[in-house]
């Protein structure tokens, strides 16, 4: 299996479908796991951190009469964004302070992403990782900060924080009670999201033993 995949996308794989939205990976060989979304508002689609493949705006489509706007939420990576803004002529939005590399223009926000409902929090604010997660009261949408792969989980957790941050947990998403957890990287969590978000902070500096000891095993 690779790490990440590189080049276009032959195929996808659907997760996370629930009545207001759906997601999809993209490369579904790679350990990375990364997942893009799309959420209907209003009767408009919004897409986050997508990664592009075959057939995905099928996908799309089911859920809004158009792409109200595409959104980047780390400024590690900016993924596709670029390429559905322009094949939908739709806005590229970005949280205020998270500055990803886009070859074309995008419209910076704050508070709230337009009048979706969905608050835009500091999910991650360390030196060269800024990172925003999308909070709407029921759903909560994350980047890198928490992810469902090999990569993130340790022990009996559903979903882990970043391995680089488990010693120190960003406070930011620490309390919240969603009732879906929908990740950058892997399946989301739409059942007990609330519970599984706490046991994530809650183990996180006891499973770094755990995670180092997988992270070993799948170099050698």
């Amino acid at each position: 299996m690779v790490i990440r995949a590189d080049g276009p996308a032959d195929e996808y794989r659907e997760i996370d479908r629930f009545d207001g939205g759906v997601g999809w990976i993209a490369h579904p060989e790679e350990a990375m796991a990364r997942a893009s979304h799309v959420l209907e508002i209003d009767g408009d689609a919004w897409v986050i951190d997508p990664v592009d493949a075959p057939g995905v705006d099928d996908l799309v489509g089911e859920f809004g009469g158009e792409v109200a706007g595409v959104v980047v939420l780390s400024d590690r990576h900016a993924r596709d964004a670029d390429a559905f803004g322009d094949r939908h002529d739709a806005p590229v939005y970005v949280p205020s302070f998270v500055t990803p590399e886009l070859s074309g223009p995008s419209t910076p926000f704050s508070g709230e992403l337009e009048d979706t409902g969905f608050e835009v929090l500091h999910a991650v604010d360390v030196p060269g990782w800024r990172e925003a997660a999308l909070y709407d009261g029921e759903t909560l949408v994350v980047a890198d900060v928490l992810g469902d792969t090999e990569y993130f989980r340790a022990g009996d957790e559903r979903i882990g924080v970043h391995p680089m941050l488990r010693a120190f947990p960003p406070k930011a998403l620490r309390g919240l009670e969603p009732e879906r957890i929908l990740s950058g990287h892997g399946p989301g969590v739409l059942d007990g999201a609330a519970r599984a978000l706490d046991d994530a902070y809650r183990t996180s500096r006891k499973n770094i033993p755990r995670v180092v000891a997988k992270g070993l095993k799948s170099l050698f």
